[in-house]
């Protein structure tokens, strides 16, 4: 996973003058999820022309959906620590169709290398009907049926939705976060993005 460098993390953390800004994000897949990169890359910096906002929290480049932007060091950390328990909801495309079974185990919670997560909500769930076509499509096999879950973490472990389906044996196909805590990518168009001053 790239991160977007600790010089710009202590940058936005000291920047608290002023009114507080947020900036919701609908990051398109194949994005870094930081304002530098290679001259090839694709990163925020394409889409978010706002000064001194920096990421609350990741998002891998081939996954999609909600990221949060601030300039607020103590909002940067109430998102993206642990500690916090903030609720994160994703929708996930996996191969296959998971048991019952196999939802309880991530229902109580996965051991991973780093560490046993925290018990997930999940369930089966019909495509969202907001779903837009993503660019390259997901490869689809004629003979295995996929299947969307809507997830639910209160943590944010490196990978953590893939590795946790990965564990089950139904990888992720494609992955959208769709809401941080209180907020949503409701009316957000992939790339559109909404600032909120408070």
């Amino acid at each position: 996973m790239q991160k977007y460098p600790s010089r710009q993390r202590s940058r936005a953390v000291s920047r608290d003058k002023g009114p507080q800004i947020i900036v919701l994000l609908n990051k398109p897949m194949n994005v870094l999820c930081q304002f530098t990169g290679e001259p090839t890359d694709t990163t925020l910096k394409d889409f978010i022309p706002i000064p001194g906002v920096y990421p609350a929290g990741r998002l891998d480049k081939d996954s999609e959906g909600l990221l949060v932007l601030t300039n607020s060091g103590p909002l940067q950390a109430r998102i993206s620590d642990p500690k916090f328990q903030k609720r994160k909801t994703y929708y996930v495309l996996v191969e296959g169709e998971p048991t019952s079974d196999a939802l309880t185990v991530l229902r109580r919670g996965v051991p991973l290398k780093d560490g046993q997560t925290r018990p997930a909500i999940v369930d089966i769930v019909d495509p969202p009907s907001w779903l837009w076509e993503r660019n390259p499509p997901v490869r689809f096999r004629k003979h295995i049926k996929d299947t969307w879950l809507r997830l639910t973490i209160s943590e944010g472990k490196n990978r953590q939705v893939r590795r946790m389906t990965a564990h089950i044996g139904h990888p992720t196909l494609r992955l959208i976060r769709y809401q941080i805590g209180e907020w949503t990518l409701d009316g957000l168009a992939p790339g559109e993005y909404r600032q909120i001053t408070v």
